[in-house]
């Protein structure tokens, strides 16, 4: 098992779900990141998903927009993501998925990208526009490396598609809450969990919800049907409220540590249940 399955299997032993939060690499520097990273970590995330900026993130609304705009702006780039990830894991073994567009990776070299992702400590791949039917070559490098590669799933995933991914899929499913890009809202459909139940009856792989987290009550309600909530947008809007770096980090924390105390009362509730 890598530390993405161990996570998930400590956590099930634990009778908690995993907190996700996205940050996008070098929003506003990679010392900044690297900050964060330690302050999530210590804050409660259970795993960490790292964006890698592009220049055009069409699955991305405009407030990962705007990090991917001031990530490249500082000139972050894969090579310098890579060489901060190996300096974090120095000090963390907490799960890290780098979540990215396809020409990135591509035009890196399928075989060196995955390479140095491996001897970084990256753990998962998730490239969001890259679907599980062309996917063959980049998967071909990840299984050799021993990342996992994450597929994404959404409401108007078919039989079809949700059995495609749960055979080519490791690590975990990520399933997008909403037809729609990035970015927190105020309500999801009621029928959310019965999609996500669909899903478990094809998969055995933990099932993880994004796109649109934005409160702990959020956190709380996806916690208590799905193994994982995913919070990207919500936590960037909380960091570009603060007016300098050390703020931004200590917003960071304070607002993951809400979303996870959340998240844990909801499991110890469904714990308390079955007894």
């Amino acid at each position: 098992m890598n530390r993405i399955d161990e996570k998930f299997s400590a956590l099930r032993g634990q009778g908690e779900k995993a907190l996700i939060p996205f940050v996008t690499a070098g929003d506003p520097d990679l010392d900044t990141t690297f900050e964060v990273l330690r302050v999530l970590e210590r804050s409660g995330a259970d795993l960490i998903e790292l964006g890698v900026p592009f220049s055009d993130p069409m699955a991305d609304g405009p407030t990962i927009q705007r990090a991917s705009e001031r990530a490249l702006q500082k000139g972050t780039s894969l090579p310098r993501i890579l060489r901060m990830v190996r300096e974090f894991r120095r000090h963390s073994e907490i799960p890290l998925i780098l979540f990215g567009y396809y020409n990135p990776f591509f035009r890196y070299g399928l075989s060196h990208f995955t390479k140095e992702a491996t001897e970084a400590g990256i753990d998962g791949i998730l490239c969001v526009d890259l679907p599980p039917e062309e996917s063959g070559e980049l998967k071909a490098w990840t299984d050799a490396r021993g990342l996992d590669i994450i597929f994404l799933l959404a409401p108007t995933s078919d039989v079809g598609r949700i059995r495609l991914v749960a055979r080519q899929g490791r690590g975990f499913v990520y399933y997008v809450s909403v037809t729609g890009v990035t970015g927190a809202r105020n309500r999801f459909e009621d029928r959310l969990h019965t999609q996500v139940a669909r899903v478990r009856r094809y998969t055995s792989l933990p099932v993880g919800v994004g796109f649109g987290i934005s409160t702990p009550g959020q956190a709380a309600w996806i916690a208590s049907f799905a193994d994982a909530a995913v919070v990207g947008s919500a936590l960037i809007e909380v960091m570009e409220r603060a007016s300098n770096k050390r703020e931004k980090v200590s917003r960071a924390g304070q607002f993951v540590a809400r979303l996870k105390r959340a998240m844990n009362r909801v499991g110890k509730k469904a714990i308390g249940s079955r007894h």
